[in-house]
Parts: structure tokens; C-alpha cells; sequence
């Protein structure tokens, strides 16, 4: 009788690892806390709930580094890819998803799949024997943080981590805002008019900034020393560092031409991107804030067409938990101290849904081919998924290892040359196309051995 893998945590990643688990045969149990034990962020008991932004980011796998890694995870029949995809909604060149139906979906699928079961409980010691994937996200419960800490030895690394503000959209002043993608991205004309966008002069823009910069913000505890993951800076943080970085980060006005005056060429654009399929919700993009929420009101309410916003959830800010992977993970991603547990998703060191997924997705398939008596091959550096689990696991350096998103800085250079003598273009096609490849050829001989 084939062995049981066991997976604690049902987001991204432990989702992911479950379906790649058992569509090749192997029984899994999901060990999933909520309900029954809350988190900050999380809302339902749903699988692959989605708690931050609502977006998977570039779908283009040709110029994109995680889009590459969306074709990948497409490639390798990945369940979280093909969820999102079902339930995308338009966002120029990025890949938005409906959360709710998409989480609702993912837990359907996972429920009718009749090798896996999901115990809704809180394991809060390291597991002695058996099979084990630990995928408990940035929202590790304390206990179990505990547990993994009195094992490794080592402090736990963490950072803060934001949430940005949803907002009804019919309490938006659509005569001050419009709606376009930046330099009109997208396909249809549903997807050239994705995001909302709120203008302002530079009165008004320098007015936010000082708004922004005398909020009441939420404190941290005594004790509390984590710092920010750099790809999800709160916007007071950010405006701390510069008066204009603001505006030339999320609110940059590049690209956009203000419908109701196209003669005059904001200052710096607010932007909005639908949140769900109805567009009845829309998401701040990039305005995660660690402001207290009457400031948030208050502060946001400054931008023009948000006057009269109603928010359907303010942002916050938690703290997220990941290992020291370079120092702890072998190749296979097994804790080298206890080689029965393996982690995956954002506990590991990544950053991001996809990111996470991604590590899911090889777990899952490492677990599996070592319940069935094999070991897969080594995955291409050159390929997304390679080129990331290569930088969690040895690739990094341990003394300054940080969250990463995947990013073409983590493959290995075309013809052995790094850098330019070739156009980034044409360089970024050329990862690409060598990626799709490789990838191909490692998952091969795994349809074969499943058939």
C-alpha cells in the first residue's frame, strides 16, 4: 500500500503540492488549521485563499520572469495556474484573479479529488515519521514557528508584510477618474480599460504625501526587529524615503492620458485594479499601508474620485515568518536535519502566489517519486522553477538571504556571458526560449513514468 503524504498548510503551496501528489497516485492528507484557528489576514476556511493583492502579475512569458514561470506551472498541469486562469479577470498584461470563486474552485477540486483528504486541524509539533511537507505560509502559527525553531537552532528570519485597502466601486467619482492600462496594455478593449485611475495635480499630490507622512501608523511591538520585504514597502514607508518616490513608484503618471482633460498630463496617478468579476470591487495598487484605519479613511479620501469612498476591507500590515533555506534545505527541498519534512511556499524564502505555488508544485512531485521508490532528476537551473528552487537551496547566500521573487538576475547567463551583448529583448526571449525547453525535457520521462 502506497505511503501517505502529509501537508500542513492548504494556501498556495500546499494546495499545489497536494494535486501534484496525488495525480501521480499518492494519498495526501491536508492539515489545515482554519477555521478553527484564525489568522490576521485569512477570512474563510477556503483553500488557496488569497489574503494580499489579488494579482499573479505578468502573464507575458516571453519578456517576464514570472510569466515564464505562469507557462511553466501551466506546462507541468499545475492546479493553482489553471484556477487563476479560470477565473482571471481583465488587468492589461497581468493575470488578476477573482478571489473568492477562485479560492471556492480551488477547495471544490481538491475536495472531488479522491486521494486527497483535508483534516481540519493545528499541528503544532515537528512530525517524528512518515511524509511530510511543511507549507504553512507566512502565517505560521506560533507553535508550530516554535517547533521549527527549536530544530533548526537558528533565530526565525521573518518581515513585515502589507495589505493594500479594497474599495466599492460605485462609491468612485468616475467624472474625476477613468479608466485605461497603463500605455493602453491589453488585448480587448476590456482589457486597454483594466485599471481605474485617480489624477493629481502636484498640490494635491504634495498635500497626500504629508497626509501620508503625519498618519497615525500602526506600531510594533517591543521586541519586534523584522524589516520589509522591499517588493511590498507600505506607501508611508516609501514616502518616508523621498518625497517623489511615490510618484515615481505606484503612482508614477507614465503612459496614462487623463480621459476627462487630455490636455494636461497629471502630476502622479492613483490606480485601481478590478478585484473581482462583477467590478464592483477594486483594489489599490500598490498602496499597502500600515496606517490605522481611521487614517486610512481619512488620508485616502484626499485622492481625487475617492472623496466618498466606501471600503469593503482597510489595509494592515502582519508579520511573516520564512526559514533560512540555503543553510537548512537540501536539493530535494528535505530539511537536512530531518530529511522525512520537506517546506515549500513563501516559508522557504520566496515571495509571491506563483512563487509560492511553484515550490508547492515541486514538492509535491519530490515527495511522490520518493514515496515510489525514485528521485526525480534535478531541475534546470535554466528554467523558472529551477532557477528559483536553485536560489532557495544553495544558490543564495545564507548570511543575507531575504524573500526573493523570481527574477531573470537568478539564471544562468545565455552563452555563458552575463550581461549585455545583447539587447535586453532579445536577452529576456532568449532565457525564455532555453527555459521552455529545459522544462519540457524535465518533465518528459515524469509523463512517461506516470502512464
Amino acid at each position: 500500500m502506497t505511503q501517505t503524504l502529509n501537508i500542513i498548510g492548504g494556501g498556495m503551496a500546499g494546495s499545489e503540492a497536494a494535486w501534484q501528489a496525488a495525480e501521480r497516485g499518492v494519498p495526501v492528507v491536508i492539515h489545515e488549521m482554519r477555521p478553527k484557528v484564525e489568522t490576521f489576514a485569512h477570512r474563510t476556511g477556503n483553500l488557496a485563499e488569497m489574503v494580499c493583492s489579488n494579482s499573479f502579475r505578468s502573464d507575458d512569458s516571453e519578456q517576464n520572469a514570472v510569466g515564464l514561470l505562469h507557462w511553466e506551472m501551466r506546462a507541468a498541469n499545475g492546479l493553482i495556474m489553471e484556477h487563476a486562469t479560470r477565473h482571471r479577470l481583465p488587468a492589461g498584461g497581468a493575470l488578476a484573479v477573482d478571489r473568492d470563486p477562485f479560492a471556492e474552485s480551488v477547495t471544490a477540486a481538491i475536495k472531488a479529488h479522491p486521494l486527497i483528504k483535508i483534516s481540519y486541524d493545528e499541528i503544532t509539533e515537528l512530525p517524528t515519521s512518515g511524509h511530510w511537507i511543511i507549507a504553512t505560509g507566512p502565517l505560521t502559527s506560533g507553535a508550530l514557528a516554535e517547533a521549527i525553531q527549536a530544530e533548526t537552532g537558528a533565530d526565525a528570519l521573518a518581515f513585515f508584510d502589507a495589505i493594500a485597502p479594497i474599495i466599492h466601486a460605485d462609491s468612485i467619482d468616475m467624472s474625476v477618474a477613468w479608466m485605461q492600462s497603463r500605455y493602453d496594455k491589453g488585448a480587448t478593449e476590456e482589457e486597454r480599460k483594466a485599471y481605474l485611475n485617480c489624477p493629481m495635480t502636484k498640490d494635491q499630490y504634495e498635500a497626500f504625501i504629508d497626509a501620508l507622512l503625519t498618519a497615525e501608523k500602526t506600531e510594533f511591538k517591543e521586541g519586534e526587529t523584522a524589516g520589509y520585504f522591499d517588493g511590498c514597502l507600505p506607501i508611508e514607508v516609501m514616502a518616508e524615503r523621498g518625497r517623489e518616490t511615490l510618484r515615481f513608484g505606484p503612482m508614477k503618471p507614465i503612459g496614462l492620458t487623463n480621459a476627462h482633460d487630455p490636455e494636461n498630463k497629471p502630476y502622479a496617478v492613483v490606480q485601481l485594479r478590478r478585484d473581482n468579476a462583477l467590478g464592483t470591487l477594486f483594489n489599490i495598487v500598490g498602496f499597502q499601508t500600515k496606517m490605522k484605519y481611521g487614517a486610512q479613511t481619512t488620508v485616502l479620501r484626499q485622492i481625487p474620485g475617492l472623496e466618498n469612498a466606501q471600503f469593503a476591507r482597510l489595509g494592515g500590515i502582519h508579520r511573516n515568518t520564512f526559514i533560512n533555506s540555503p543553510t537548512l534545505l537540501d536539493a530535494q527541498m528535505r530539511l537536512k536535519s530531518q530529511p522525512h519534512i520537506r517546506f515549500a511556499g513563501q516559508i522557504t524564502g520566496v515571495e509571491g502566489y506563483v512563487e509560492s505555488a511553484a515550490m508547492g508544485l515541486l514538492a509535491g512531485r519530490m515527495a511522490a517519486a520518493e514515496i515510489l521508490g525514485s528521485t526525480l532528476d534535478p531541475v534546470p537551473e535554466t528554467t523558472a522553477m529551477g532557477a528559483l528552487v536553485h536560489h532557495i537551496t544553495g544558490g543564495a547566500e545564507a548570511k543575507t538571504f531575504q524573500p526573493m521573487n523570481v527574477n531573470f538576475g537568478l539564471f544562468p547567463p545565455l552563452d555563458g556571458v552575463r550581461g549585455g551583448r545583447k539587447g535586453r529583448k532579445e536577452r529576456y526571449k532568449g532565457y525564455t526560449d532555453r527555459a521552455k525547453v529545459d522544462w519540457q525535457g524535465w518533465l518528459a520521462p515524469q509523463a512517461l513514468a506516470a502512464e
